[in-house]
C-alpha cells in the first residue's frame, strides 16, 4: 500500500484548517491584523534616535536604545544589537495595541504606521483616550485628524519642538 497519497491528503487537510483559522481570526478582528512596515519602523527610529547609554528624557524617565523605558537605570549601557532587540520587542506591544484599539476600523498601511509611531511615543493609554483615535474610528479619512496629531506637542506642560516635528511627520505619513 502506498502511503504517499494519504500523507498528501492529510497535509492538504492541515493546510485547509490553518487557512480557515487565519480567515476566522481576521474576520473576528474586523478583517484587519496589521504589522508595521519598514517605513514605519524607520520613522520611529529617526525620531527616537538610538542612545546606548541610559539618559533621562524630558520628563525625567530613564531611557535607553530607541526610546526603551521601564527597566532602565542610571549608568546602564547596551550594545547596538541589544538596542535593536529591545526595539523589536517593544514595537510588537504597540503594533498589537494599535490593532486592538482599532478593532474593526480599517486603515491603510501609512495610517497604521503613523498611529503606531504616535502610540510608541505617547503611549497606548494616551491613544486610547484621545480624540485622535475617536476621529480615526469614526472616519479614517477625516481631514481634521491632522489637527488632532498636532495637539500632542507638549511634555510636562512645555512646548517641545521635537514633538511638533514628529507630529507633523506622523500626520504627513498618515495622509500620504
Amino acid at each position: 500500500m502506498n502511503k504517499k497519497p494519504i500523507m498528501i491528503a492529510i497535509s492538504a487537510a492541515s493546510i485547509g484548517l490553518v487557512g480557515f483559522a487565519i480567515y476566522w481570526l481576521r474576520k473576528k478582528n474586523g478583517g484587519q491584523n496589521m504589522n508595521i512596515s519598514d517605513n514605519g519602523l524607520n520613522a520611529i527610529k529617526k525620531y527616537e534616535g538610538c542612545r546606548l547609554t541610559a539618559y533621562q528624557d524630558v520628563k525625567g524617565v530613564w531611557t535607553i536604545g530607541y526610546g526603551h523605558t521601564g527597566d532602565v537605570y542610571y549608568g546602564e549601557t547596551i550594545t547596538q544589537a541589544e538596542a535593536d532587540a529591545l526595539f523589536r520587542n517593544d514595537i510588537q506591544k504597540f503594533v498589537k495595541g494599535v490593532n486592538s484599539l482599532l478593532g474593526s476600523t480599517r486603515v491603510n498601511q501609512n495610517q497604521f504606521d503613523a498611529l503606531v509611531s504616535f502610540a510608541y511615543n505617547c503611549g497606548l493609554t494616551a491613544l486610547k483616550n484621545s480624540t485622535l483615535l475617536r476621529k480615526v474610528k469614526a472616519d479614517p479619512n477625516d481631514p481634521t485628524i491632522e489637527t488632532e496629531f498636532k495637539k500632542w506637542v507638549y511634555s510636562g506642560g512645555k512646548y517641545i519642538q521635537g514633538l511638533a516635528n514628529r507630529r507633523a511627520s506622523e500626520s504627513k505619513l498618515y495622509f500620504a
